[in-house]
C-alpha cells in the first residue's frame, strides 16, 4: 500500500497513491483492508507518534540512488555473470565512483527532473567508467560516448575550440534527451532504450517485428541483437543491483555528498581561461579539469560560453566576470609579420585559427604582407597551454612543466632539459627574446621513457572478439603492461563490456 503521511492531533492520517510509508512494530507494514476504515477518501488510522518512522532523504548520492532504483532485476545468467565480475572485481567501482564525484549529484538531478529512471545515471560506468576523456573504437568521445552525428544531432557543438561531448552537464542534457527520444521510439520501453542508445532504435525495433512474425516473445530478454547489445543491458542491471546492495556484497563506494557541487555559469563572450581561474581563486588545471569540452586557452568566439565551476563560488565568479568588459577578456598582441608566414602558420603559433586572425583584422582575402602588423589573441599567461590535443601533441612525447627559478634563464633550462630555446619560445608562445621570471611556469615535452608517464589515460570497453593480445596491437603496448594496469589474474579472461585502462599515445593508435 503506497501511502503519504500528515501528523495531525497525534493521529496520522494516510492518503493513497504517494509516497511509500514505513511502520515499524508487531504489525510490519502488513496493512489489510480490515485494518483500515475508509472514511470518505480519506483512512484514518491511530497510531502512536512513537510507532511512526518517518522516511529521511538521503544525504548520499549512492543512497539516492538505491532509494530510487526501480527497474526489475532478473535473476538470469546473463545479468549474473556482470554481478559476479563487479563482485569479484570491487576496486574497479571504487575508482569509479571517486570519479564520479563532481558530476553524478547533477545527473541524478536532472534524471529527477524528468521523471526518468535513475538507473541511467549509471550509464556512465558501462560507457566510460565516468571519464569525460574517454573515447572508444568507434570514435566515441565523453562520458556518455557520443559519436560526432548524434552528437550533432542532439544539440552538441564541435569545432577547434570546443568539444561539446566531453562538457560534462552539455553532453548529458543531450544524453537524456536522447533516452526520452528512445524511449517513445521505442513504445515506452525502457529495456529496449537502453538497447537502443547502444545500437540504435532500428535494430531494437527490427528485431521485436522478426519476432512478431514468428509468433515469439518480443520481450527483450527475447531479441536477437548484436552480442554486445544482448550483454549492454544485462551489464547495466547488473550494475545497478551491485550498487543497491554494495555493503552487503563488501564494495566500497565513496561518499558523495547529495547536493548539488558544481553550476553552470554563463559568461556570454569569449574569454580566457587564465581569467576565469584567477577570479575563482583555482589553478588553471583545477578548472580545466571541470571543464574539459574545452580545446583550447579559452572559451569559442562564437560560444557556447558556460562554464563549470563550484557552486560554493559561482555566483562570486559570475559577479567578478561580469565586471570585465569584452574587449579586455582576451590578451592581444601585435605581431609582425614575418617572410614565409601565412595566417595558417601564425594561428598554429598562437594556438587560434586563420578565420579568427581574419576576422579581428578585417581582413577580406587569405593575403598578408612580410613587415605589416596584425593584431592576434593570446592568453593573458605566457605559461598557460591548450587542453591536451590529439593534433597538436608532439608525437611520442609526455608534457612536463618546470618552475623557472631565480637565475634561470632559457639557456640554462633548455641545456638541462636537453632541447633548445627555439623549442621553448615556441612551446610556451614567448616573445623573440624569451623573457621569463621567477615563479613562471613553463612547458615541456621530453620523450616518454615508459608506457605509465604517456600523456593520456584511456578507458577502453571490450568488445566481443577482443583479446588482450588484439588491444595490446591495436594501441601498440605490451600485452604484460594491460595486465598490470588492470590487476588482472592470471587467467587473462575478458568479458565484453569491461573497462580497460591503458597509458597510450594517442597518436600512435592504429586505425
Amino acid at each position: 500500500m503506497r501511502v503519504s503521511c500528515y501528523l495531525l492531533a497525534g493521529s496520522l492520517f494516510l492518503l493513497g497513491g504517494c509516497q511509500s510509508l514505513d511502520f515499524s512494530g508487531k504489525n510490519d507494514a502488513r496493512d489489510t483492508e480490515e485494518d483500515i476504515q475508509l472514511q470518505g477518501s480519506t483512512a484514518k488510522v491511530e497510531i502512536q507518534p512513537e510507532e511512526i518512522r518517518f522516511p529521511v532523504a538521503a544525504t548520499d548520492v549512492w543512497q539516492r540512488l538505491r532509494d530510487g532504483m526501480a527497474l526489475p532485476v532478473p535473476d538470469i545468467k546473463r545479468v549474473n555473470d556482470y554481478r559476479n565480475w563487479y563482485r569479484k572485481h570491487p576496486k574497479h567501482l571504487e575508482q569509479v565512483s571517486a570519479r564520479a564525484e563532481p558530476y553524478l549529484h547533477f545527473i541524478v538531478e536532472e534524471l529527477d527532473k524528468r521523471g526518468l529512471p535513475l538507473e541511467l545515471a549509471l550509464l556512465p560506468i558501462v560507457e566510460s567508467a565516468f571519464d569525460p576523456m574517454a573515447y572508444s573504437h568507434g570514435a566515441a568521445s565523453g562520458l556518455w560516448q557520443f559519436t560526432t552525428p548524434m552528437a550533432r544531432y542532439f544539440g552538441l557543438k564541435m569545432n577547434w575550440w570546443y568539444d561539446g561531448r566531453r562538457d560534462v552537464p552539455a553532453a548529458t542534457l543531450a544524453a537524456l534527451d536522447m533516452m526520452e527520444y528512445l524511449y517513445r521510439k521505442t513504445g515506452n520501453n525502457w529495456l529496449y532504450a537502453i538497447a537502443a542508445y547502444n545500437t540504435g532504435e532500428g535494430r531494437v525495433l527490427s528485431a521485436v517485428q522478426r519476432n512478431k512474425k514468428k509468433g515469439l516473445a518480443t520481450d527483450f530478454w527475447s531479441l536477437s541483437l548484436p552480442t554486445e547489445t544482448e550483454r549492454y543491458v544485462p551489464q547495466l542491471l547488473a550494475l545497478a543491483d551491485v550498487i543497491r546492495h554494495s555493503d552487503d556484497y563488501g564494495i566500497s563506494l565513496a561518499p558523495i555528498a547529495n547536493e548539488a557541487t558544481i553550476k553552470v555559469v554563463d559568461v556570454g563572450s569569449q574569454i580566457d581561461l587564465a581569467l576565469v581561474a584567477e577570479a575563482a581563486d583555482m589553478s588553471l588545471g583545477e578548472l580545466q579539469a571541470l571543464n574539459p569540452g574545452f580545446n583550447r586557452w579559452a572559451t569559442p568566439p562564437k560560444g557556447p560560453h558556460k562554464l563549470v565551476l563550484p557552486v560554493d563560488r559561482a555566483d562570486e565568479v559570475a559577479g567578478a566576470l561580469a565586471a570585465i568588459p569584452a574587449d579586455e577578456r582576451i590578451s592581444w598582441l601585435r605581431y609582425k609579420i614575418k617572410p614565409g608566414d601565412s595566417l595558417s602558420t601564425i594561428a598554429d603559433r598562437f594556438h587560434t585559427t586563420a578565420a579568427v586572425i581574419k576576422s579581428l583584422n578585417q581582413l577580406e582575402s587569405n593575403q598578408i604582407r612580410a613587415g605589416k602588423h596584425l593584431m592576434v589573441p593570446a592568453s593573458a599567461r605566457a605559461e598557460t597551454q591548450p587542453l591536451p590535443q590529439l593534433a597538436s601533441k608532439p608525437k611520442g612525447k609526455v608534457r612536463l612543466e618546470y618552475k623557472v627559478r631565480n637565475g634561470d634563464s632559457l639557456w640554462l633550462i633548455a641545456k638541462q632539459h636537453k632541447t633548445s630555446v627555439k623549442q621553448l619560445i615556441k612551446w610556451n608562445r614567448l616573445d623573440a627574446k624569451g623573457t621569463v621570471r621567477p615563479g613562471q611556469t613553463l612547458v615541456l615535452w621530453q620523450q616518454s621513457n615508459t608506457a605509465a608517464d604517456r600523456l593520456r589515460t584511456v578507458n577502453y570497453k571490450v568488445r566481443s572478439g577482443d583479446s588482450l593480445a588484439r588491444i595490446a596491437k591495436k594501441f601498440k603496448v605490451k600485452v604484460a603492461d594491460l595486465i598490470s594496469w588492470n590487476g588482472l589474474g592470471e587467467d587473462k579472461y575478458l568479458k565484453p563490456g569491461q573497462m580497460l585502462k591503458l597509458y597510450v599515445d594517442v597518436i600512435e593508435v592504429s586505425s
